[in-house]
């Protein structure tokens, strides 16, 4: 769930292609770390041809109308779904994903919701969203702990809201209680009414600078992943994550392959790459997102000691607090996203442009 340099073309070829092979990979910007593709180029020989996009709702028409151009994606669980179940995607040959024993099986067994089987994806970041604040700017003694919070009028001017479609409606939704997957027509025109009245109070709609204005202070509350948390507490000491009582969205970004790839096996080289030791404790690194690797969860208190270390002197002010991995408590009130089919997502586009227009 990370949006970060819209449309970016990348052709690294840094170490050669002896082979002359290619893996073409396309992914949400910033969402791996370059050195990364490199090392597969390196130790493969293969050349990675390495895109980026927004938004899911960007990839999927992508998919649909050029699959052909892409060999290997990285989407959303209910996206995942939807070109699952509308056959964009190729099954995974586990034969050649050996690694796939590193991913930790209560992860697979989230992914149970939206590829039965696991026969289409594996999970490359997973993680919750939330609201990040600063602790000195919100005010002494002020709780922040409610999506209802995104609504008072103290902080008008000072609120940043993504600017995505499920994400954005979602919270609508939760801030009434209603799931996130709801088709309810009466749910929906509620969560449209009150994103509506909130807009007055919402300094921007983005989906890449939402932590960095809450570094620079420009704004107060914003609504982020908890992989946005120890990036953020590097830079800002004051910074804080909370998921609302309400509940929220748990989300999976996966790993998958195009039905109309033409390289195949290069793709589930690049997936077997990536759920290596090296790459998911250097993707950590660089990413800061929740990676479910058992060798980032086994090692995730020494790696984020690291982060206070070097930011701080190690003097404890960035601790493992259950943010990076949010205890059971906390995930009992999230959901993820599923696909809504056809008509779901017509009312959702519906319901989006409308407020859009507002």
């Amino acid at each position: 769930m990370c949006f970060v340099c819209m449309g970016m073309s990348l052709l690294l070829t840094g170490c050669g292609n002896k082979t002359g092979e290619t893996v073409s990979v396309y992914c949400f910007g910033d969402y791996i770390d370059p050195l990364l593709i490199r090392d597969f180029e390196k130790e493969t020989g293969i050349k990675v041809v390495y895109s980026t996009f927004d938004t899911n709702e960007e990839l999927y028409p992508v998919i649909k109308n050029n699959g052909a151009d892409y060999d290997v994606i990285c989407a959303s669980d209910y996206m995942i779904e939807k070109l699952r179940e509308e056959g964009y995607l190729a099954e995974l040959d586990k034969t050649l994903i050996p690694n796939l024993k590193n991913i930790l099986p209560n992860y697979m067994e989230k992914a149970e919701s939206y590829d039965p089987g696991g026969k289409f994806s594996v999970p490359h970041t997973w993680g919750t969203m939330g609201i990040m604040y600063n602790r000195k700017t919100i005010g002494k003694g002020e709780k922040i702990d409610s999506w209802n919070d995104l609504w008072k009028k103290k902080y008008r001017g000072k609120i940043v809201m993504p600017d995505s479609m499920r994400d954005t409606i979602g919270i609508g939704l939760k801030k009434n209680d209603y799931s996130i997957n709801t088709v309810d027509v009466h749910q929906l025109l509620a969560a449209q009414y009150d994103l509506k009245e909130q807009k007055p109070y919402v300094y921007k709609y983005v989906n890449d600078s939402a932590r960095d204005l809450i570094i620079g202070e420009s704004a107060d509350l914003a609504v982020v992943w908890n992989g946005e948390y120890l990036y953020s507490k590097v830079e800002k000491k004051d910074v804080e994550f909370v998921v609302p009582k309400e509940g929220s969205e748990e989300f999976i970004d996966a790993w998958a392959i195009t039905a109309k790839g033409k390289n195949k096996e290069n793709a589930n080289k690049w997936i077997n790459f990536m759920l290596s030791k090296k790459a998911a404790i250097t993707n950590f690194n660089y990413l800061t997102y929740t990676i479910p690797n058992k060798f980032v969860y086994d090692n995730i208190d020494e790696l984020v000691k690291n982060f206070d270390e070097q930011a701080y002197g190690g003097k404890g002010i960035i601790k493992e607090n259950k943010i990076v991995f949010p205890s059971d408590d906390v995930l009992k009130r999230c959901e993820i996203l599923r696909n809504l089919g056809p008509e779901g997502d017509d009312l959702y586009t519906d319901i989006w442009k409308k407020f859009k227009a507002s």
